[in-house]
């Protein structure tokens, strides 16, 4: 889904009754925060509405044009980890998307090859497969094609061709027989293409599971009872118009700033679709993992969540939360937060390099 305004978004929009020409105001808090929990009545309203609008992640996020298997999952783990895709060989897919911190760096923007830095947050990797678009401006299609894009920037990894980079893979004993394993049915299985979809096969298993999944299948005291109130605030305020989906976002595209102002320069997706619509545009965040992947926003110019979350109240739905409402929601986003799946987390050993690997480049 490329646009947030559609049936599918106006559907889940008077769900929440959320959207901007709804019912306007400040949402109903219920009771305070801390105070009684939801009624059985509510709390399965919320669970009903959990289970449609977002649903449980995935073990894998599937792609019927990259089916995941083990042999592309190890060989995009080595990828993955492997500092020689980048031209002074200090800089990996790892650098940016740390999968021991929930798959962000902690920095506003990355530092890249000779500590050059963009102007956009590099977001997490963790469910980012599930996405219907990738980067920011939605300019790549799937995790495959986001992969391959770093490599060749020449702020972040800054290698100068693809050929450049195949050299240093066949260069590296054990690559060539492990492109084969992963792609048996190519004639050349070591080609620019395979590496992101090796890379990307390794990300469409990166799912961290938590509390709420066990919510949304059914285990309803999965959450605390101010967690369970934050879910239902969350669905009245009517987060859930653009924050839906098994990853709670990532699926549409949204104004920054649709009913106030923000005070942004980023053209957004205009940049790629060059339509004066688009201007302003970006992918909305998924809230997996949120309380542990800031700094926020598409520049992360803002690192306390809490103000997050008054920011895109006032600014996206023309609403102001009480500080109960907040708490609420605070501690509903918590429970968003999964585990990373342990065995594909550390960092593998790397292929030791061999006799005719080129050599670093600081230039």
């Amino acid at each position: 889904m490329r646009r947030v305004v559609g049936a599918a978004v106006c559907a889940a929009a008077l769900i929440v009754s959320g959207c901007p020409g709804g019912s306007g105001g400040p949402a109903p808090s219920g009771a305070s925060a801390g105070g009684a929990p939801l009624s059985a009545a509510d709390l399965d309203q919320a669970h009903t509405i959990a289970k449609s609008l977002f649903g449980a992640l995935p073990q894998v996020a599937e792609s019927a044009k990259n089916p995941v298997t083990d042999a592309k999952v190890e060989l995009g783990r080595l990828l993955y980890h492997d500092v020689r895709l980048s031209k002074n060989h200090d800089v990996s897919c790892n650098s940016c998307h740390d999968l021991a911190r929930f798959g962000v760096d902690g920095e506003a923007t990355s530092p890249g090859h000779k500590g050059q830095r963009g102007g956009r947050n590099s977001p997490t990797v963790y469910n980012a497969a599930l996405q219907s678009t990738q980067f920011w401006d939605g300019r790549a299609a799937d995790v495959e094609e986001q992969a391959i894009g770093p490599i060749l920037n020449p702020i972040e990894m800054a290698m100068p061709s693809e050929e450049a980079v195949l050299t240093v893979l066949r260069s590296i004993p054990g690559y060539a027989e492990k492109f084969e394993a992963a792609f048996p049915e190519e004639a050349e299985p070591l080609t620019y293409p395979n590496v992101g979809k090796a890379i990307g096969a390794f990300e469409r298993k990166l799912m961290t599971p938590g509390p709420f999944d066990e919510f949304v299948q059914g285990k309803k005291d999965a959450l605390t009872p101010i967690q369970a109130k934050g879910l239902k605030t969350f669905i009245d305020t009517g987060c859930g118009s653009c924050h839906m989906g098994p990853n709670l976002g990532g699926t549409v595209f949204q104004k920054l700033g649709l009913v106030a102002a923000w005070p942004s320069k980023d053209a957004g997706r205009f940049e790629v679709t060059k339509n004066e619509s688009d201007k302003g545009m970006f992918k909305t965040s998924p809230l997996r993992n949120v309380t542990k992947t800031g700094p926020y926003l598409h520049d992360g110019s803002m690192a306390n969540l809490e103000e997050v979350v008054d920011a895109m109240a006032a600014r996206q739905l023309g609403k102001t939360l009480s500080d109960a409402q907040r708490a609420e929601i605070m501690a509903f986003l918590d429970a968003l937060t999964g585990t990373p799946p342990a065995d594909l987390v550390a960092a593998p050993e790397p292929l030791p390099s061999g006799p005719d690997t080129p050599k670093p480049d600081p230039n």
